[in-house]
Order: C-alpha cells, then sequence, then structure tokens
C-alpha cells in the first residue's frame, strides 16, 4: 500500500482531474453505451476503467485497495496527458471531451 504522503497526493490529484459527480459520471456511461438496438444493465455500462471511477467515487480514502490506486494514477496520468488543463479543450473537439468524460472529467465544467 502506499505511504500516507503519496496517497494523499494520489486522492488530490484524482479528484481534482474526476470533476463528473458520481452521477453524472453513472448517466454518461448510461448514454454513452444506449444504441438503438441494445444497452447494457445500467451497472455493467461504459468501459471497465469508466466503472472502476464510478466505484472509487463512492468509496471513503480509507477503503481503498491497490487495484483502486493503480486505476486513480492511470486516471490522472489519462486525463493529465491527454488534456492540458490550463487549456481545456473546446467544444468542438467532442471526441476527446468524450474519451476524458469516460473517466469522469469534463473539460468543459467549470
Amino acid at each position: 500500500m502506499a505511504d500516507a504522503l503519496e496517497l494523499d497526493a494520489l486522492w488530490e490529484d484524482f479528484h481534482r482531474v474526476v470533476n463528473m459527480t458520481s452521477a453524472e459520471l453513472a448517466a454518461w456511461l448510461r448514454v454513452r453505451d444506449s444504441g438503438e438496438l441494445t444497452e447494457p444493465l445500467p451497472d455493467d455500462a461504459g468501459p471497465p476503467l469508466g466503472q472502476h471511477v464510478l466505484a472509487i467515487l463512492q468509496k471513503r480514502r480509507t477503503d481503498l485497495t491497490e487495484d483502486d490506486l493503480r486505476a486513480m494514477r492511470k486516471v490522472v496520468d489519462t486525463v493529465t496527458s491527454q488534456a492540458d488543463l490550463e487549456n481545456e479543450p473546446k467544444a468542438e473537439d467532442s471526441g476527446l471531451r468524450h474519451r476524458l468524460m469516460t473517466v469522469g472529467h469534463d473539460p468543459l465544467k467549470p
């Protein structure tokens, strides 16, 4: 398990880049996976990493597992490498926006 300082920093970074609430993320994952012919069960909507982010958002810091920490690092790395947090993508960058929203970061959200 990570030491306390590393865990604190990761927790802060994760919650800085994940700016969607668990309800917003769950709704986005359902919309993203809905189709004309099929739609997954609400608990199965979205990619595994998006589902893992949703689960982490519903946990307390003390309940995190090593798998959660790996997922949190991946989300922080993904968001910071794909989006310059100073110069967020614009509405016309919908592909990038939608990819980032899948892990809980809406670049158009203030």
